[in-house]
């Protein structure tokens, strides 16, 4: 998959040291260690450049992808999942980013609407999903022990988060929690939540392999710290 680093030509002419260095690492010694489908490998990549804020090389990469490892319809669900995750303060950029590459690849927009719930069904759905991933006595007890005036937060949880997002066609469970858990462990700081999101994962079906392949994945793009920090929760279950 090496031919997601073609785009990155400016590098290659100006600094061919580091575009070698680079390429090798992040295209060949990482994707050995890695067992993930080339589909996977290029959405949790898009997810993390997403988290990390890195709209150029999400650009590249997309541009090398869309059609190729990942349709469109799975990338404007990545960019609809980036959403609660990582705000719509971060995702704004990559929403236009996208809409010049489809542009670019003769992409036609708007694409088909894939929602599965209405505005009066979609906190109910999104509960359901909730309680299959991470069991309904967890999820009865965290709506229970919310402190008084935060009972709100519970309801987006149900309804934007899970109703709006999780419902939707185009990506399958397992594909949906791996890219939720790439893009927290991208942000940092949020292990309370990756530890949930590494337990939803184990629970939809994604092995510890495949999430410490994410890691092994996305290394390149957030550094050691971060991916360590990962590493460590993942080896807590």
């Amino acid at each position: 998959m090496d031919d997601l680093f073609d785009n990155f030509g400016r590098i290659q002419k100006n600094d061919p040291e580091f575009h070698e260095i680079f390429k090798n690492f992040a295209f060949d010694e990482v994707y050995d260690h890695s067992t993930l489908t080339e589909k996977e490998s290029v959405l949790v990549t898009l997810a993390s450049l997403i988290a990390c804020q890195s709209p150029k090389a999400f650009k590249k990469i997309l541009l090398a992808a869309v059609n190729k490892y990942i349709t469109p319809e799975e990338v404007k669900e990545l960019l609809y999942q980036s959403v609660p995750y990582v705000g719509f303060g971060r995702a704004h950029n990559f929403f236009g980013v996208t809409i010049k590459v489809f542009d670019k690849k003769g992409i036609e927009m708007p694409l088909e609407n894939r929602s599965k719930t209405t505005p009066e069904n979609r906190r109910q759905k999104g509960r359901e999903l909730q309680d299959r991933y991470f069991g309904a006595e967890m999820i009865q007890m965290m709506n229970d022990n919310a402190p008084e005036g935060q009972e709100h937060f519970n309801r987006f949880l149900e309804g934007f988060c899970f109703g709006d997002f999780y419902t939707r066609d185009g990506l399958n469970d397992q594909q949906r929690e791996l890219i939720t858990f790439v893009f927290i462990a991208t942000l940092g700081g949020c292990e309370n939540q990756l530890r949930g999101h590494t337990q939803g994962n184990l629970n939809v079906g994604n092995d510890k392999e495949k999430l410490v392949s994410a890691i092994t994945v996305i290394l390149p793009y957030i550094g050691f710290p971060r991916s360590l920090n990962a590493l460590a929760i993942i080896n807590e279950f």
